[in-house]
């Protein structure tokens, strides 16, 4: 099957696995809420660094010492998002070009990336000492609300046009993905703020759990 797209490319949580944040994820494990922490964020109170520095905080009041072993067993119960497997298949199979642009958590997001086989990835990560033990403070690779600036190197280093490219994300912060001439799918919008956001921006909505649907968009 031919498509207008060479490229397209995805957020992880939410959208290539059934997974609200890879950062909720580790939050449900340790037993703490970023609820507070994430409107901030949303609303630009805080930056990326101080999210995260915030929320490793938490964590390690919880539990001081948090080795990398730890966070691996966090994610280990995430399960794929329903077609994904199927979907990123078949738009190689057709010679497009997959990324995943995630602000979330990278030993997560590279599992998803080596399982479905995507041409590249990038997200944000941790530190650690030599012992793998969590450090005070992440990597920002990612900026949450700047997706844009991600996609525009993609699409330089791979000499795409921008109306060649396609990105899917769940959530209003993903809207920065949605650089001029490019074209945005909104997938199973993770709050009614980011249902509301898709809809203003004017991008088709999928609300279903079910990723093959947005190949009509493709195909």
């Amino acid at each position: 099957m031919s498509s207008k797209f060479k490229c397209v490319i995805f957020d992880c949580d939410g959208v290539l696995v059934d997974s609200v944040s890879s950062w909720k994820t580790l939050h449900s494990h340790f037993g703490t809420d970023n609820h507070d922490l994430l409107e901030k964020f949303i609303s630009g109170e805080i930056s990326d660094q101080e999210f995260m520095s915030l929320d490793i905080k938490m964590w390690k009041d919880v539990q001081p010492n948090i080795h990398r072993d730890d966070l691996f067993r966090a994610y280990s119960g995430i399960k794929l998002m329903p077609g994904a497997r199927d979907v990123v298949s078949q738009l190689m199979s057709s010679g497009i070009f997959v990324a995943i642009v995630s602000a979330g958590v990278d030993i997560f997001v590279s599992s998803i990336a080596a399982t479905l086989k995507v041409n590249d990835w990038i997200a944000n990560g941790f530190k650690f000492d030599d012992n793998g033990f969590l450090l005070d403070e992440g990597i920002i690779r990612v900026s949450g609300q700047g997706k844009d600036v991600i996609v525009k190197k993609l699409i330089e280093m791979n000499d795409f046009d921008s109306n060649d490219v396609l990105c899917i994300g769940d959530s209003e912060i993903d809207l920065s993905m949605n650089v001029e001439d490019t074209s945005f799918i909104g997938f199973n919008p993770s709050r009614e703020s980011s249902f509301n956001a898709f809809k203003e921006a004017n991008v088709p909505i999928i609300e279903e759990k079910d990723l093959t649907l947005i190949l009509d968009y493709i195909f």
